[in-house]
């Protein structure tokens, strides 16, 4: 076996070229070990939590829009011009006498009474005998406590 060791037919590889063509099929070295020690800095958002509304607090509100919309009555369920007493509202809101319905009208009841004495047996009685702003009030009070209490 003759192996020629003395002289080559090769030429010298330039050593930066050779460096390039490596990058070139591998642009996303591994990190050095180094790198990978330090932890990845991850911004911090603040996004409040999302709160869904509680049904009763819908059914308070959607009530109190709809007297907003078609007017407040004293005296009748419903108005002929289509005005709606607080527990016409109410019914309107719910669509029908169901849970949310029923825990709608006993928190409105209890915020009556806070506001205006214990005396009072029903939304009815209650509402035929203020003003429309004192109505209101009571409204807005049973729902800021819907939202609190999560309902």
């Amino acid at each position: 076996m003759n192996t020629r060791t003395q002289t080559t037919d090769f030429t010298p590889v330039d050593q930066d070229l050779y460096a390039k063509a490596f990058q070139l099929l591998d642009p996303d070295p591994i990190p050095e070990p180094a790198a990978l020690a330090a932890p990845a800095q991850v911004p911090l958002t603040t996004t409040a939590p999302v709160r869904l509304t509680g049904p009763v607090e819908k059914t308070l509100t959607d009530a109190l829009a709809f007297l907003d919309t078609h007017g407040w009555a004293r005296y009748s369920l419903v108005h002929p011009e289509g005005a709606r007493c607080s527990i016409g509202a109410l019914r309107a809101a719910a669509g029908a006498r169901n849970a949310a319905y029923r825990d709608a009208g006993n928190l409105l009841l209890d915020e009556a009474r806070r506001q205006h004495g214990k005396k009072w047996e029903t939304i009815p009685s209650w509402n035929d005998s203020h003003s429309g702003a004192q109505v209101r009030s009571v409204w807005e009070a049973a729902i800021r406590r819907a939202h609190h209490m999560n309902i």
